[in-house]
């Protein structure tokens, strides 16, 4: 079984919003950037959330307009065992530090998590925290059978949330 490691946090040090992700799929790991797949949706859905044309931008320009605007990138799963890159297949997972990184956020007012497995491995992982809005959000993964109109009214909850620009 092929064991896959996920990457650093990306975005801003002083975060206001956290994006979480699973673990990053092969087309991501490979290239060692998040959302990396073509058909993956998520660079659209924050873009049209925030109001700029993210999915339009170099990676590293992605990154800086996602510091610039207080939001941080990562995944809950820091280790697993998985064939491939469906959610489904992720087996003997261990989670990534997500309670220390909270804690050295002060400025952290919500976790976004992208899909049901990032919102049921990060719940658990997090487990009583408080001070902090938790948002189950539609998986951007072009798998992921809701429409693109439904997933982004779905994630536009994410702009109050980031810094004005």
């Amino acid at each position: 079984m092929t064991l896959k490691s996920s990457m650093a946090p990306v975005g801003a040090g002083d975060a206001r919003l956290l994006l979480l992700g699973s673990l990053p799929g092969d087309a991501s790991l490979a290239a060692q950037r998040y959302y990396a797949h073509p058909t993956n949706q998520f660079w659209r859905l924050l873009g049209a959330a925030l109001g700029e044309g993210l999915a339009q931008l170099a990676y590293d320009e992605r990154l800086m307009r996602l510091a610039v605007r207080g939001v941080a990138l990562w995944d809950v799963v820091e280790r697993a065992e998985r064939p491939g890159s469906l959610d489904g297949a992720i087996r003997r997972a261990t989670h990534n530090a997500l309670a220390e990184f909270v804690a050295g956020h002060p400025r952290l007012a919500a976790i976004g998590f992208n899909g049901k497995a990032s919102a049921r491995i990060g719940r658990r992982a997090l487990g009583d925290i408080r001070g902090v809005t938790l948002i189950d959000l539609p998986s951007s993964s072009a798998a992921h059978t809701l429409g693109l109109g439904a997933k982004t009214e779905r994630w536009r909850v994410l702009a109050g949330f980031a810094d004005p620009e």
